[in-house]
Protein backbone atom coordinates (compact mmCIF):
# COMPACT_ATOMS: atom_id res chain seq x y z
CA UNK A 1 0.00 0.00 0.00
CA UNK A 2 1.64 3.11 -1.28
CA UNK A 3 2.09 6.71 1.16
CA UNK A 4 -0.29 7.84 -1.27
CA UNK A 5 -3.57 5.28 -0.76
CA UNK A 6 -2.62 5.76 3.07
CA UNK A 7 -3.51 9.48 2.31
CA UNK A 8 -6.48 8.68 0.58
CA UNK A 9 -7.64 6.35 3.11
CA UNK A 10 -7.09 9.05 6.01
CA UNK A 11 -8.77 11.82 3.66
CA UNK A 12 -11.77 9.88 2.90
CA UNK A 13 -12.04 8.85 6.88
CA UNK A 14 -11.66 12.09 7.77
CA UNK A 15 -14.28 13.34 5.15
CA UNK A 16 -16.89 10.22 6.22
CA UNK A 17 -16.89 11.74 9.86
CA UNK A 18 -16.93 15.15 8.98
CA UNK A 19 -19.83 14.74 7.02
CA UNK A 20 -21.50 12.81 10.00
CA UNK A 21 -20.77 16.21 12.11
CA UNK A 22 -22.62 18.67 9.74
CA UNK A 23 -25.27 16.02 9.47
CA UNK A 24 -25.88 16.36 13.26
CA UNK A 25 -25.02 19.67 13.57
CA UNK A 26 -27.90 20.72 10.59
CA UNK A 27 -30.02 18.66 12.59
CA UNK A 28 -29.71 19.59 16.08
CA UNK A 29 -30.06 23.21 15.16
CA UNK A 30 -32.93 22.68 13.19
CA UNK A 31 -34.95 20.46 15.77
CA UNK A 32 -32.74 20.84 18.95
CA UNK A 33 -35.37 22.30 20.67
CA UNK A 34 -38.36 20.34 19.67
CA UNK A 35 -36.24 17.09 20.56
CA UNK A 36 -37.53 16.24 23.68
CA UNK A 37 -41.00 17.20 23.03
CA UNK A 38 -40.76 14.39 19.92
CA UNK A 39 -39.24 12.37 22.52
CA UNK A 40 -41.67 13.15 25.39
CA UNK A 41 -44.43 11.78 23.28
CA UNK A 42 -42.77 8.88 21.25
CA UNK A 43 -40.90 7.31 24.36
CA UNK A 44 -44.20 6.19 26.46
CA UNK A 45 -44.47 3.22 24.24
CA UNK A 46 -42.13 1.08 23.46
CA UNK A 47 -42.61 0.18 19.81
CA UNK A 48 -42.75 4.09 18.87
CA UNK A 49 -39.93 4.38 20.91
CA UNK A 50 -37.94 1.61 19.17
CA UNK A 51 -38.96 3.08 16.11
CA UNK A 52 -38.12 7.25 17.14
CA UNK A 53 -34.73 5.74 18.07
CA UNK A 54 -34.00 4.33 14.44
CA UNK A 55 -35.30 7.41 12.72
CA UNK A 56 -33.34 9.74 14.45
CA UNK A 57 -29.73 7.62 14.12
CA UNK A 58 -31.03 6.59 10.38
CA UNK A 59 -31.29 10.63 9.33
CA UNK A 60 -28.00 11.01 11.13
CA UNK A 61 -26.12 8.16 10.56
CA UNK A 62 -24.37 7.47 14.39
CA UNK A 63 -25.59 5.08 17.05
CA UNK A 64 -23.19 7.40 19.28
CA UNK A 65 -24.56 10.24 18.83
CA UNK A 66 -28.22 8.80 19.38
CA UNK A 67 -26.67 6.98 22.20
CA UNK A 68 -24.78 10.11 23.92
CA UNK A 69 -28.05 12.10 23.26
CA UNK A 70 -30.22 10.06 25.01
CA UNK A 71 -27.44 9.84 27.94
CA UNK A 72 -27.42 13.59 28.19
CA UNK A 73 -31.54 13.25 28.42
CA UNK A 74 -31.28 11.04 31.10
CA UNK A 75 -28.84 12.81 32.55
CA UNK A 76 -30.71 16.16 32.78
CA UNK A 77 -34.50 14.41 33.97
CA UNK A 78 -35.81 14.79 30.46
CA UNK A 79 -36.25 11.15 29.93
CA UNK A 80 -36.42 7.76 32.15
CA UNK A 81 -34.21 5.20 32.41
CA UNK A 82 -36.74 2.90 30.94
CA UNK A 83 -37.70 5.48 28.05
CA UNK A 84 -34.31 5.14 27.17
CA UNK A 85 -33.81 1.42 26.61
CA UNK A 86 -36.47 1.60 23.67
CA UNK A 87 -34.62 4.82 22.52
CA UNK A 88 -31.26 2.62 22.23
CA UNK A 89 -32.46 0.07 20.44
CA UNK A 90 -33.62 1.89 17.84
CA UNK A 91 -30.35 3.48 17.80
CA UNK A 92 -28.83 -0.09 16.95
CA UNK A 93 -31.24 -0.21 14.21
CA UNK A 94 -31.06 2.80 12.63
CA UNK A 95 -27.45 2.69 12.39
CA UNK A 96 -27.18 0.06 9.75
CA UNK A 97 -29.47 2.37 7.42
CA UNK A 98 -25.59 3.85 5.96
CA UNK A 99 -24.59 0.06 5.55
CA UNK A 100 -27.32 -0.55 3.50
CA UNK A 101 -26.52 3.08 1.39
CA UNK A 102 -23.37 1.64 0.76
CA UNK A 103 -24.09 -1.31 -0.60
CA UNK A 104 -26.77 0.36 -3.03
CA UNK A 105 -23.89 2.40 -4.62
CA UNK A 106 -25.53 5.66 -3.37
CA UNK A 107 -21.95 7.00 -3.67
CA UNK A 108 -22.26 7.78 -7.12
CA UNK A 109 -25.06 10.28 -6.77
CA UNK A 110 -23.05 11.98 -3.93
CA UNK A 111 -21.60 14.61 -5.69
CA UNK A 112 -24.84 15.72 -6.47
CA UNK A 113 -26.06 15.33 -2.98
CA UNK A 114 -23.47 17.50 -1.69
CA UNK A 115 -23.73 20.17 -4.31
CA UNK A 116 -26.90 20.37 -3.44
CA UNK A 117 -26.24 21.31 0.30
CA UNK A 118 -23.65 23.66 -0.25
CA UNK A 119 -26.13 25.57 -2.78
CA UNK A 120 -28.66 25.65 -0.12
CA UNK A 121 -26.67 26.96 2.75
CA UNK A 122 -24.52 29.51 -0.10
CA UNK A 123 -27.64 30.99 -1.83
CA UNK A 124 -30.02 30.66 0.49
CA UNK A 125 -31.12 33.34 3.39
CA UNK A 126 -33.65 31.31 5.00
CA UNK A 127 -32.14 30.01 8.35
CA UNK A 128 -34.31 26.65 8.20
CA UNK A 129 -33.06 25.69 4.93
CA UNK A 130 -29.80 26.55 5.60
CA UNK A 131 -30.12 24.09 8.30
CA UNK A 132 -31.45 21.51 6.14
CA UNK A 133 -28.70 22.38 2.78
CA UNK A 134 -25.91 21.15 6.34
CA UNK A 135 -27.78 17.80 6.44
CA UNK A 136 -27.65 16.85 2.76
CA UNK A 137 -24.38 18.68 1.89
CA UNK A 138 -23.20 16.32 4.99
CA UNK A 139 -24.76 13.55 3.53
CA UNK A 140 -23.13 13.89 0.26
CA UNK A 141 -19.29 14.74 2.14
CA UNK A 142 -20.38 11.26 4.26
CA UNK A 143 -20.24 9.26 0.67
CA UNK A 144 -17.55 11.22 -1.47
CA UNK A 145 -15.24 9.99 1.75
CA UNK A 146 -16.70 6.62 1.22
CA UNK A 147 -16.05 6.43 -2.07
CA UNK A 148 -12.30 7.38 -1.50
CA UNK A 149 -11.36 5.22 1.55
CA UNK A 150 -12.82 2.43 -1.08
CA UNK A 151 -10.69 3.58 -3.56
CA UNK A 152 -7.42 3.54 -1.49
CA UNK A 153 -7.81 -0.03 0.22
CA UNK A 154 -8.06 -1.87 -3.61
CA UNK A 155 -4.14 -2.01 -3.68
CA UNK A 156 -4.53 -3.96 -0.82
CA UNK A 157 -6.49 -6.90 -2.52
CA UNK A 158 -2.79 -8.01 -3.83
CA UNK A 159 -1.16 -7.81 -0.20
CA UNK A 160 -0.85 -11.36 0.54
CA UNK A 161 0.21 -10.46 4.62
CA UNK A 162 -2.95 -8.29 4.28
CA UNK A 163 -5.13 -10.67 3.69
CA UNK A 164 -3.41 -13.29 5.66
CA UNK A 165 -4.17 -10.90 8.66
CA UNK A 166 -7.63 -10.56 8.24
CA UNK A 167 -8.39 -14.92 7.62
CA UNK A 168 -7.21 -14.72 11.84
CA UNK A 169 -10.58 -12.85 12.33
CA UNK A 170 -12.30 -16.42 11.28
CA UNK A 171 -11.56 -16.98 14.99
CA UNK A 172 -14.87 -15.62 17.06
CA UNK A 173 -12.79 -14.16 20.21
CA UNK A 174 -10.00 -12.57 17.41
CA UNK A 175 -12.85 -10.84 14.77
CA UNK A 176 -14.98 -9.54 17.92
CA UNK A 177 -11.93 -8.09 19.48
CA UNK A 178 -10.47 -6.97 16.56
CA UNK A 179 -14.08 -4.88 15.73
CA UNK A 180 -14.70 -4.06 19.11
CA UNK A 181 -10.71 -1.98 19.66
CA UNK A 182 -11.21 -0.67 16.29
CA UNK A 183 -14.56 0.95 16.65
CA UNK A 184 -13.61 2.60 20.12
CA UNK A 185 -10.52 3.68 19.01
CA UNK A 186 -12.15 5.89 15.60
CA UNK A 187 -15.92 5.76 18.01
CA UNK A 188 -18.25 5.92 14.70
CA UNK A 189 -20.01 2.49 14.01
CA UNK A 190 -20.77 3.80 10.36
CA UNK A 191 -17.50 4.85 10.12
CA UNK A 192 -15.99 0.95 10.94
CA UNK A 193 -18.66 -0.91 9.16
CA UNK A 194 -18.09 0.86 6.16
CA UNK A 195 -14.54 0.19 6.29
CA UNK A 196 -15.52 -3.17 6.43
CA UNK A 197 -17.44 -2.87 3.41
CA UNK A 198 -15.10 -1.33 1.64
CA UNK A 199 -12.77 -4.50 2.16
CA UNK A 200 -15.02 -6.64 1.15
CA UNK A 201 -15.94 -4.45 -2.12
CA UNK A 202 -12.50 -5.12 -3.17
CA UNK A 203 -12.40 -8.76 -2.58
CA UNK A 204 -10.18 -8.67 0.36
CA UNK A 205 -12.11 -10.00 3.50
CA UNK A 206 -15.45 -12.64 3.70
CA UNK A 207 -18.19 -12.28 5.09
CA UNK A 208 -16.83 -15.64 7.53
CA UNK A 209 -14.40 -13.00 8.40
CA UNK A 210 -15.91 -10.13 8.44
CA UNK A 211 -18.93 -11.52 10.60
CA UNK A 212 -17.66 -11.52 14.05
CA UNK A 213 -15.37 -8.53 13.11
CA UNK A 214 -19.44 -6.89 12.49
CA UNK A 215 -20.32 -8.09 15.70
CA UNK A 216 -17.13 -6.95 17.33
CA UNK A 217 -17.79 -3.35 16.42
CA UNK A 218 -21.22 -3.04 17.77
CA UNK A 219 -19.64 -3.48 21.28
CA UNK A 220 -16.88 -0.84 19.94
CA UNK A 221 -19.13 1.70 19.29
CA UNK A 222 -20.43 1.98 23.43
CA UNK A 223 -17.31 3.50 23.63
CA UNK A 224 -18.18 7.41 22.70
CA UNK A 225 -21.28 7.01 25.10
CA UNK A 226 -19.98 5.30 28.01
CA UNK A 227 -17.23 8.45 27.57
CA UNK A 228 -20.11 10.51 27.65
CA UNK A 229 -21.64 9.16 30.89
CA UNK A 230 -18.13 9.70 33.01
CA UNK A 231 -19.46 12.53 35.80
CA UNK A 232 -22.96 12.32 35.29
CA UNK A 233 -25.24 10.77 37.55
CA UNK A 234 -26.30 7.08 37.97
CA UNK A 235 -29.22 7.12 35.87
CA UNK A 236 -27.29 8.76 33.27
CA UNK A 237 -24.32 5.65 33.56
CA UNK A 238 -27.00 3.23 33.81
CA UNK A 239 -28.08 4.35 30.16
CA UNK A 240 -24.98 2.95 29.07
CA UNK A 241 -24.86 -0.45 30.77
CA UNK A 242 -27.89 -0.85 29.37
CA UNK A 243 -26.25 -0.02 25.37
CA UNK A 244 -23.47 -2.43 26.61
CA UNK A 245 -25.33 -5.35 27.59
CA UNK A 246 -27.69 -4.97 24.80
CA UNK A 247 -24.90 -5.17 21.97
CA UNK A 248 -22.55 -8.01 24.10
CA UNK A 249 -26.42 -10.09 24.29
CA UNK A 250 -26.63 -9.60 20.48
CA UNK A 251 -23.11 -10.68 19.90
CA UNK A 252 -23.22 -13.64 21.92
CA UNK A 253 -26.43 -15.14 20.03
CA UNK A 254 -25.31 -14.20 16.56
CA UNK A 255 -21.58 -15.85 17.32
CA UNK A 256 -23.81 -19.35 18.42
CA UNK A 257 -25.37 -19.02 15.49
CA UNK A 258 -22.88 -18.39 13.09
CA UNK A 259 -20.78 -21.41 14.48
CA UNK A 260 -23.51 -23.85 15.04
CA UNK A 261 -25.80 -23.38 11.89
CA UNK A 262 -25.39 -22.49 8.31
CA UNK A 263 -26.37 -18.70 8.75
CA UNK A 264 -23.28 -16.91 7.35
CA UNK A 265 -23.90 -19.34 4.05
CA UNK A 266 -27.53 -17.87 4.03
CA UNK A 267 -26.69 -14.20 4.10
CA UNK A 268 -23.89 -15.20 1.23
CA UNK A 269 -27.11 -16.69 -0.54
CA UNK A 270 -29.35 -13.40 -0.59
CA UNK A 271 -26.64 -11.34 -2.14
CA UNK A 272 -24.03 -13.35 -3.68
CA UNK A 273 -20.86 -12.31 -4.96
CA UNK A 274 -21.93 -8.55 -3.26
CA UNK A 275 -19.69 -8.23 0.00
CA UNK A 276 -20.74 -4.78 0.91
CA UNK A 277 -24.46 -5.57 0.77
CA UNK A 278 -23.32 -9.17 2.47
CA UNK A 279 -22.41 -7.05 5.48
CA UNK A 280 -25.15 -4.49 4.90
CA UNK A 281 -27.77 -7.71 5.69
CA UNK A 282 -26.20 -9.49 8.72
CA UNK A 283 -25.60 -6.01 10.41
CA UNK A 284 -29.28 -5.27 9.64
CA UNK A 285 -30.39 -8.40 10.10
CA UNK A 286 -28.10 -8.46 14.03
CA UNK A 287 -29.45 -5.44 15.14
CA UNK A 288 -33.62 -6.12 13.93
CA UNK A 289 -33.48 -9.81 15.69
CA UNK A 290 -31.37 -8.26 18.79
CA UNK A 291 -34.30 -5.79 19.41
CA UNK A 292 -37.45 -8.44 18.52
CA UNK A 293 -35.68 -10.51 21.37
CA UNK A 294 -35.00 -7.85 23.63
CA UNK A 295 -37.87 -5.78 23.40
CA UNK A 296 -40.43 -8.16 25.94
CA UNK A 297 -37.12 -7.75 28.47
CA UNK A 298 -36.55 -3.97 28.14
CA UNK A 299 -37.30 -3.37 31.95
CA UNK A 300 -35.21 -6.26 32.82
CA UNK A 301 -32.19 -4.54 31.14
CA UNK A 302 -33.20 -1.40 33.12
CA UNK A 303 -33.33 -3.36 36.37
CA UNK A 304 -30.17 -5.04 35.44
CA UNK A 305 -28.40 -1.98 35.06
CA UNK A 306 -29.61 -0.69 38.52
CA UNK A 307 -28.64 -3.84 39.83
CA UNK A 308 -24.97 -2.75 38.44
CA UNK A 309 -25.10 -0.02 39.45
CA UNK A 310 -27.40 0.91 42.70
CA UNK A 311 -28.22 3.67 44.28
CA UNK A 312 -25.85 5.33 47.35
CA UNK A 313 -26.46 7.28 50.00
CA UNK A 314 -25.48 11.12 48.89
CA UNK A 315 -25.35 14.37 51.59
CA UNK A 316 -29.13 16.23 50.68
CA UNK A 317 -27.54 19.41 52.43
CA UNK A 318 -24.43 19.45 50.44
CA UNK A 319 -24.23 22.53 47.92
CA UNK A 320 -23.80 21.59 44.49
CA UNK A 321 -24.95 21.31 41.24
CA UNK A 322 -27.99 18.57 40.16
CA UNK A 323 -27.85 18.44 36.38
CA UNK A 324 -25.32 20.91 34.71
CA UNK A 325 -22.15 19.78 35.69
CA UNK A 326 -22.41 16.66 34.13
CA UNK A 327 -22.76 18.56 30.47
CA UNK A 328 -19.46 20.01 30.94
CA UNK A 329 -17.65 17.47 29.65
CA UNK A 330 -19.84 17.09 26.84
CA UNK A 331 -18.79 17.53 23.07
CA UNK A 332 -20.16 20.91 21.99
CA UNK A 333 -21.44 19.22 19.10
CA UNK A 334 -23.13 16.48 20.48
CA UNK A 335 -26.92 15.98 18.67
CA UNK A 336 -29.34 17.38 21.19
CA UNK A 337 -27.17 19.18 23.60
CA UNK A 338 -29.54 22.51 22.84
CA UNK A 339 -32.67 20.69 24.73
CA UNK A 340 -30.17 18.95 27.48
CA UNK A 341 -28.96 22.26 27.83
CA UNK A 342 -32.28 24.03 28.30
CA UNK A 343 -34.17 21.26 30.35
CA UNK A 344 -31.32 21.04 32.61
CA UNK A 345 -31.22 25.22 32.72
CA UNK A 346 -34.54 25.09 33.94
CA UNK A 347 -34.58 22.14 36.36
CA UNK A 348 -31.58 23.93 38.24
CA UNK A 349 -33.40 27.07 38.05
CA UNK A 350 -36.63 25.57 39.61
CA UNK A 351 -34.17 24.48 42.44
CA UNK A 352 -33.18 27.70 42.68
CA UNK A 353 -36.62 29.49 42.96
CA UNK A 354 -37.79 26.86 45.30
CA UNK A 355 -35.33 27.81 47.88
CA UNK A 356 -36.08 31.30 47.26
CA UNK A 357 -40.00 30.86 48.36
CA UNK A 358 -38.93 29.06 51.24
CA UNK A 359 -36.78 32.10 52.61
CA UNK A 360 -39.25 34.72 52.06
CA UNK A 361 -41.57 32.51 53.74
CA UNK A 362 -38.93 31.97 57.21
CA UNK A 363 -38.15 35.71 56.71
CA UNK A 364 -41.46 36.43 56.76
CA UNK A 365 -42.14 34.25 60.22
CA UNK A 366 -39.00 35.33 61.61
CA UNK A 367 -39.58 39.41 61.38
CA UNK A 368 -43.39 38.94 61.98
CA UNK A 369 -42.56 36.49 65.30
CA UNK A 370 -39.18 38.41 66.20
CA UNK A 371 -37.65 34.63 66.11
CA UNK A 372 -33.84 34.69 65.62
CA UNK A 373 -33.81 31.15 65.23
CA UNK A 374 -34.76 31.13 61.81
CA UNK A 375 -32.04 33.09 60.67
CA UNK A 376 -28.78 30.93 60.57
CA UNK A 377 -31.76 28.52 58.16
CA UNK A 378 -32.30 31.01 56.13
CA UNK A 379 -28.61 32.27 55.52
CA UNK A 380 -27.84 28.98 54.41
CA UNK A 381 -30.69 29.05 51.76
CA UNK A 382 -29.07 32.19 51.06
CA UNK A 383 -25.71 30.79 50.65
CA UNK A 384 -27.02 27.95 48.24
CA UNK A 385 -28.77 30.34 46.38
CA UNK A 386 -25.98 32.62 45.56
CA UNK A 387 -24.07 29.40 44.70
CA UNK A 388 -26.61 28.10 42.14
CA UNK A 389 -26.81 31.62 40.44
CA UNK A 390 -23.37 32.02 39.82
CA UNK A 391 -22.53 28.42 38.68
CA UNK A 392 -25.78 28.99 35.98
CA UNK A 393 -24.68 31.76 35.25
CA UNK A 394 -21.53 30.52 34.21
CA UNK A 395 -22.72 27.79 32.24
CA UNK A 396 -25.36 29.76 30.54
CA UNK A 397 -22.53 32.26 29.74
CA UNK A 398 -20.35 29.52 28.11
CA UNK A 399 -23.54 27.38 26.69
CA UNK A 400 -24.97 30.56 24.57
CA UNK A 401 -21.52 30.94 22.84
CA UNK A 402 -21.73 27.32 21.25
CA UNK A 403 -25.56 27.34 21.11
CA UNK A 404 -26.61 27.61 17.22
CA UNK A 405 -30.50 27.39 17.54
CA UNK A 406 -31.65 30.57 17.14
CA UNK A 407 -34.25 29.70 19.80
CA UNK A 408 -32.09 28.12 21.90
CA UNK A 409 -30.11 31.30 22.53
CA UNK A 410 -32.95 32.89 23.22
CA UNK A 411 -34.13 30.63 25.97
CA UNK A 412 -30.79 30.78 27.38
CA UNK A 413 -30.85 34.59 27.55
CA UNK A 414 -34.03 34.37 29.22
CA UNK A 415 -32.92 31.92 31.81
CA UNK A 416 -30.02 34.08 32.77
CA UNK A 417 -32.27 36.98 33.38
CA UNK A 418 -34.41 34.63 35.79
CA UNK A 419 -31.69 33.68 37.65
CA UNK A 420 -30.47 36.89 38.40
CA UNK A 421 -34.07 38.55 39.25
CA UNK A 422 -34.38 35.35 41.43
CA UNK A 423 -30.75 35.67 43.45
CA UNK A 424 -32.20 39.46 44.09
CA UNK A 425 -35.30 37.79 45.48
CA UNK A 426 -33.16 36.20 47.75
CA UNK A 427 -31.52 38.87 48.77
CA UNK A 428 -34.37 40.86 50.05
CA UNK A 429 -35.48 37.66 51.49
CA UNK A 430 -32.30 37.64 53.79
CA UNK A 431 -33.24 41.45 54.54
CA UNK A 432 -36.44 40.91 56.35
CA UNK A 433 -35.00 37.96 58.14
CA UNK A 434 -32.19 40.36 59.42
CA UNK A 435 -34.72 43.28 60.77
CA UNK A 436 -35.79 40.80 63.17
CA UNK A 437 -32.22 40.66 64.84
CA UNK A 438 -32.62 44.20 65.53
CA UNK A 439 -36.68 43.84 67.03
CA UNK A 440 -35.53 41.66 69.40
CA UNK A 441 -32.18 43.23 70.44
CA UNK A 442 -34.23 46.65 71.01
CA UNK A 443 -37.65 44.66 72.02
CA UNK A 444 -39.34 46.73 69.50
CA UNK A 445 -43.31 45.20 69.52
CA UNK A 446 -45.43 45.38 66.31
CA UNK A 447 -49.23 46.66 67.47
CA UNK A 448 -52.63 43.94 65.86
CA UNK A 449 -52.89 46.04 62.81
CA UNK A 450 -49.25 45.79 61.56
CA UNK A 451 -49.09 41.98 62.70
CA UNK A 452 -52.41 41.17 60.27
CA UNK A 453 -49.99 43.32 57.48
CA UNK A 454 -46.92 41.45 57.84
CA UNK A 455 -49.40 38.42 57.55
CA UNK A 456 -51.18 39.46 54.65
CA UNK A 457 -47.64 39.84 52.74
CA UNK A 458 -46.21 36.85 53.19
CA UNK A 459 -49.65 35.08 52.09
CA UNK A 460 -49.65 37.21 48.70
CA UNK A 461 -45.68 36.64 48.50
CA UNK A 462 -46.24 32.50 49.23
CA UNK A 463 -49.50 32.71 46.54
CA UNK A 464 -46.88 34.84 43.73
CA UNK A 465 -43.88 32.06 44.11
CA UNK A 466 -46.61 29.39 43.57
CA UNK A 467 -47.41 31.08 40.69
CA UNK A 468 -43.49 31.08 39.26
CA UNK A 469 -42.86 27.60 40.11
CA UNK A 470 -45.92 25.51 38.72
CA UNK A 471 -44.73 24.83 34.79
CA UNK A 472 -47.94 23.72 33.87
CA UNK A 473 -49.36 27.24 33.32
CA UNK A 474 -49.72 28.66 30.41
CA UNK A 475 -47.14 31.58 30.85
CA UNK A 476 -48.61 33.98 28.71
CA UNK A 477 -52.09 34.00 31.00
CA UNK A 478 -49.77 33.54 34.21
CA UNK A 479 -48.23 36.63 33.27
CA UNK A 480 -51.68 38.68 33.49
CA UNK A 481 -52.13 37.11 36.88
CA UNK A 482 -48.86 38.31 38.12
CA UNK A 483 -48.32 41.49 36.51
CA UNK A 484 -52.15 42.39 38.96
CA UNK A 485 -50.48 40.39 41.94
CA UNK A 486 -47.58 42.91 41.29
CA UNK A 487 -50.11 45.96 40.94
CA UNK A 488 -51.73 44.69 44.27
CA UNK A 489 -48.32 44.54 46.05
CA UNK A 490 -47.78 48.07 44.86
CA UNK A 491 -51.07 49.66 46.10
CA UNK A 492 -50.50 47.17 49.87
CA UNK A 493 -47.20 48.97 50.53
CA UNK A 494 -48.91 52.68 49.81
CA UNK A 495 -51.56 52.00 51.60
CA UNK A 496 -49.39 49.95 55.14
CA UNK A 497 -46.79 52.81 54.60
CA UNK A 498 -49.81 55.54 55.45
CA UNK A 499 -51.47 52.92 58.06
CA UNK A 500 -47.86 53.02 59.84
CA UNK A 501 -47.75 57.17 59.85
CA UNK A 502 -50.88 56.76 61.23
CA UNK A 503 -49.79 54.79 63.67
CA UNK A 504 -46.69 56.93 64.67
CA UNK A 505 -48.93 59.78 64.95
CA UNK A 506 -51.33 57.89 67.46
CA UNK A 507 -47.98 56.83 69.44
CA UNK A 508 -48.81 53.11 68.86
CA UNK A 509 -45.70 52.78 66.65
CA UNK A 510 -42.30 53.38 67.86
CA UNK A 511 -39.05 55.44 65.67
CA UNK A 512 -37.33 52.65 65.30
CA UNK A 513 -40.13 50.07 64.68
CA UNK A 514 -41.27 52.29 61.86
CA UNK A 515 -37.71 52.69 60.29
CA UNK A 516 -37.71 48.75 60.26
CA UNK A 517 -40.68 48.41 58.69
CA UNK A 518 -40.92 50.53 56.17
CA UNK A 519 -37.33 48.86 55.06
CA UNK A 520 -39.02 45.88 55.25
CA UNK A 521 -42.23 47.17 53.30
CA UNK A 522 -39.53 48.15 50.32
CA UNK A 523 -37.91 44.92 50.43
CA UNK A 524 -41.42 43.46 50.14
CA UNK A 525 -41.93 45.75 47.02
CA UNK A 526 -39.02 45.07 45.17
CA UNK A 527 -39.55 41.15 46.04
CA UNK A 528 -42.71 41.52 43.44
CA UNK A 529 -40.94 43.86 41.03
CA UNK A 530 -38.17 41.04 40.26
CA UNK A 531 -41.79 38.37 40.14
CA UNK A 532 -43.13 40.08 37.79
CA UNK A 533 -39.30 40.05 35.47
CA UNK A 534 -39.44 36.45 36.22
CA UNK A 535 -42.75 35.99 34.73
CA UNK A 536 -41.79 38.45 31.65
CA UNK A 537 -38.73 36.23 30.96
CA UNK A 538 -41.10 33.60 31.27
CA UNK A 539 -43.25 34.33 28.53
CA UNK A 540 -40.32 34.64 26.12
CA UNK A 541 -39.19 31.35 26.97
CA UNK A 542 -43.39 30.16 25.66
CA UNK A 543 -42.97 32.01 22.84
CA UNK A 544 -39.63 31.25 21.66
CA UNK A 545 -40.59 27.42 21.96
CA UNK A 546 -43.46 27.57 20.06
Amino acid sequence: MKFTDVMGLLGGLALFLYGMQMMSSGLEAAAGNKMKQILEKLTANRFLGVLVGAVITAIIQSSSATTVMVVGFVNSGMMTLRQAVWIIMGANIGTTITGQLIALDVGAIAPLIAFLGVAVVVFSKNLKLHHIGNIFAGLGILFIGMDMMGAAMKPLQNSEEFINLLTTFENPLLGILAGTVFTAIIQSSSASVGILQALAASGIIKLSSAAYVLFGMNIGTCITALLASIGTNRNARRTTVIHVTFNVIGTIIFTILCIVTPLISFMEGITPGNGPAQIANLHTTFNIVTSLLLIPFGNMLASFAEKILPDVDEEDDAIKLMYLPNLRSMDEDMLGLSAISVDATKNEIQRMMEMARNNISLSFDAFGNRDTKLIEQVEQNEEYIDFLNKEISKYISKAITHERNERGSKILNAYFKITSNIERIGDHAINICGYSNMLKKRDIQFSKGAQKEIKHMKEICDELMEHLLNPETDAVANYGVIAIMEQRIDDMTKKYRENMLQRISKGTCSDEGSILYSEMLTDFERIGDHALNISKEMTEIQIAQQ
